[in-house]
């Protein structure tokens, strides 16, 4: 599941993130500092506790499953494999993610992180999917808007998508736990796939 971590690992994709936010100390953006300084000091303890794992790649798993037809113009035979398959699958691959994502954070190599994950696990399809929003070569660009709403709060963060010469902006949800802020979610993954299917479709026209 080497690509999935790409996306709840996003700002540790680009290490001038951490940087860049290092003044904010307070709130949601503070909250996603501390998760990649986290990253950077191989903290995994910490970085769970700013980062649901469990109910990112699971909320993850349900936005995937439900793009049928997106699914079937990115991967061949998408849309049999997935949609059920997925939500079969879905303990599984939660428990894979929190594996590789513990492993990740630990070493800091996306290749041990992958080795941790257990071999019997189907996942080719949905590391796939991810890869194409965002990929190896995407950088962080900085955070596109952020807003709190009671105890939840949703922060757009831009990343480039260089394949498509353009940006986008991953939208994740946090909730206030006590003292600090915790990522829950990515709230626009089944968005981020039709667009990415028609940046596609695009391309494979005007080549």
């Amino acid at each position: 599941m080497k690509r999935l971590l790409l996306f709840v690992l996003l700002l540790a994709l680009v290490a001038g993130g951490y940087y860049y936010y290092r003044s904010l100390k307070q709130g949601p953006q503070g909250a996603l500092v501390a998760a990649a300084a986290a990253v950077q000091t191989h903290d995994m303890a910490a970085f769970e506790k700013y980062v649901d794992v469990s109910s990112v790649t699971g909320h993850l798993v349900d936005d995937i499953s439900q793009q049928g037809s997106v699914l079937s113009s990115l991967v061949p035979g998408g849309s049999l494999m997935m949609g059920g398959a997925m939500r079969m699958l879905k303990p599984a691959l939660a428990k894979a993610a929190h594996q590789e994502v513990q492993r990740y954070v630990e070493t800091g190599s996306l290749e041990e992180a992958a080795a941790a994950a257990p071999k019997h696990v189907v996942n080719v399809s949905l590391t796939g999917l991810v890869g194409k929003v965002v990929s190896p070569d995407s950088q962080f660009k900085g955070i596109k808007y952020s807003r709190e709403e009671g105890d939840n709060a949703f922060v757009g963060l831009e990343v480039s998508q260089p394949k498509y010469d353009t940006t986008m902006v991953v939208e994740v949800k946090l909730r206030r736990v006590g003292d600090h802020w915790q990522m829950t979610q990515i709230t626009n993954g089944g968005e981020l796939l039709r667009g990415v299917a028609q940046l596609e479709k695009k391309r494979l026209l005007n080549r």
